[in-house]
């Protein structure tokens, strides 16, 4: 008997096993909104979800944070765990759970993925907020200042003595890896150092190498004054943040494509910088940064926003035109 007991207690325990964070549920007609395990994920979740609480204080609101791969959060609204993704990338999902060709031109890239993900995943991709978080090629201030570069083109006549650190991954990563750098710029790099994304903004900083391939909204990058080469050649595409939802919350509660639709434009990558270095560096909780944010700017209630169905491109889309 006692071991029946058990056994019926253990299944009740996984039955009620929930995601990281999960205090609600999509299918209950909770806002739910996927997070992440970045910086900009928490913060722009915890951005969604108070602008919902300031707006419609009567909706029940959740966050699922520590999701640490976008397909994770794909499988959160696909499963109806969550109906809000804070934030979506368009290079990453084109090529990724999308499975389309990359492409450098950002509007092409953008309007695919809305159609992407409301053919495939029945949701809505907005539009973005203003920033890109993308890979740029960086080096300290003194050091584009020594050498009078500004673009990733000029490393050219450095390739043969700069030391280079980069994410492990992006020396075999296929569109924009070092293949197709190769390719574009014309040149390679004489010595170059993979490891983990999270260590180049350190080497580069301490000058155990003097260029770095990191992300343009680490905070690191504000923190430690690095500059951004301009990718002159576009080997990168686009990596334009944008929130999801699903057109199911959609439909049950109309007013919250307004809410969102009022954060368009409204965050560019300085801000993205510093509010990722105010998480990282000084330990502020995600739901403080968002307070302040939107408390600065009154929860943007003076925007007036442009409705999707008045937009041609989403107004085709919707309509299943091309």
């Amino acid at each position: 008997m006692k071991k029946t007991l058990l056994i019926i207690s253990l299944l009740m325990m996984l039955v009620g096993c929930s995601l990281p964070g999960l205090g609600g549920s999509a299918r209950n007609d909770d806002i739910v909104v996927a997070g992440g395990n970045t910086a900009e994920r928490r913060i722009m979740a915890e951005v969604l979800v108070q602008m919902v609480n300031h707006y419609q204080p009567e909706l029940s609101t959740h966050i699922i944070d520590n999701l640490g791969t976008t397909m994770l959060i794909v499988q959160t609204i696909t499963r109806q765990d969550a109906n809000f993704s804070s934030i979506m990338y368009t290079g990453t999902s084109l090529t990724g759970e999308l499975g389309m060709e990359a492409t450098t031109n950002t509007e092409e890239a953008f309007w695919k993925v809305v159609q992407g993900y409301h053919e495939e995943y029945d949701a809505v991709w907005f539009p973005t907020y203003g920033f890109a978080n993308t890979y740029d090629f960086m080096v300290r201030r003194d050091f584009a200042q020594q050498h009078g570069i500004t673009k990733v083109s000029e490393l050219e006549a450095l390739a043969s003595e700069v030391s280079v650190g980069v994410d492990d991954s992006w020396l075999t990563r296929q569109g924009d890896g070092y293949e197709d750098f190769q390719r574009i710029y014309g040149y390679s790099f004489y010595d170059i150092f993979p490891m983990s994304i999270g260590l180049v903004y350190t080497a580069v900083e301490s000058g155990d190498v003097d260029v770095v391939l990191g992300y343009s909204t680490d905070g690191r990058v504000d923190a430690y004054d690095l500059v951004l080469l301009e990718d002159d050649l576009a080997l990168f595409p686009p990596y334009d943040a944008s929130a999801i939802v699903s057109h199911q919350v959609l439909e049950a509660h109309p007013e919250l494509e307004e809410i969102v639709l009022k954060l368009e434009n409204t965050i560019d990558e300085t801000l993205m910088q510093t509010m990722n270095r105010q998480h990282d560096e000084y330990r502020i909780e995600a739901a403080i940064i968002a307070k302040e944010f939107l408390e600065e700017n009154n929860y943007f209630e003076d925007k007036e926003v442009i409705p999707l169905s008045q937009r041609p491109q989403y107004q085709a889309i919707f309509e299943g035109g091309n």
